[in-house]
Formats: C-alpha cells, structure tokens, sequence
C-alpha cells in the first residue's frame, strides 16, 4: 500500500509560480514512476508530467519549458515546480505513484490562475 498526499496548491496570478508537492509513505520502496495529473471542470483527467526512480522526465507539450517534475527519494516526496502560469492551468493536480502495473493516486490540490 502506498499513500500519497498532496499539497501546495492555491490561487495564484497569471505568470505567477507555485510549487506542488507530494509526500509518499507505506510501501514507497516499491514505487518506480511517479507522476502528476490534472482536471479541469468539465474535462477529462490529464497527464502533466512523469518521473521515473532514474529520474528520467516526461512532460506535456502544454507544460514544457514552464514545468519542472523532480522527486526526492530520501524524503519521498514527489514536487512539481509550475512557472508561467496561465488561466489553463486552472484544474485539480493529482499525484501518482505507480507500483509495479497499479497506480496509486492522492486526493488532489487545486489550482486557480486568475487572469
């Protein structure tokens, strides 16, 4: 089992900066990839950005050049540093952590960029 738990969210301005984090605990030996999703009212879930235990990144095409996904395994926590923020990244921001072929996922932080 492994539970994740977010934080960090909040109301920023547009070309404002907030950085998410998420901190695993149970069974955190055994997550590889980790990641962060988000929502937006009225749409599907999307993929944010990924990382694996090597560090090897992933990131939408929306996000690219204003994101940056890190993670800190001796603390087991998971960060998303979000720069340049623009009203379409108003969502819910979901962490994962995926366990072998499972996903585990945190209850969300929310995010308002105000125009």
């Amino acid at each position: 089992q492994v539970q994740l738990v977010e934080s960090g969210g909040g109301l920023v301005q547009t070309g404002g900066s907030l950085r998410l984090s998420c901190a695993a605990s149970g069974s955190i030996f055994s997550i590889n990839t980790m990641g962060w999703y988000r929502q937006a009212p009225g749409k599907q879930r999307e993929l944010v950005a990924t990382i694996t235990r090597d560090f090897i990144t992933d990131y939408a095409d929306s996000v690219k050049g204003r994101f940056t996904i890190s993670r800190d395994n001796a603390k087991n926590t998971l960060y998303l540093q979000m720069s340049s923020l623009k009203p379409e990244d108003t969502a819910v921001y979901y962490c994962l952590g995926v366990v072998n072929s499972y996903t585990y996922w945190g209850q969300g932080t929310q995010v308002t960029v105000s125009s």
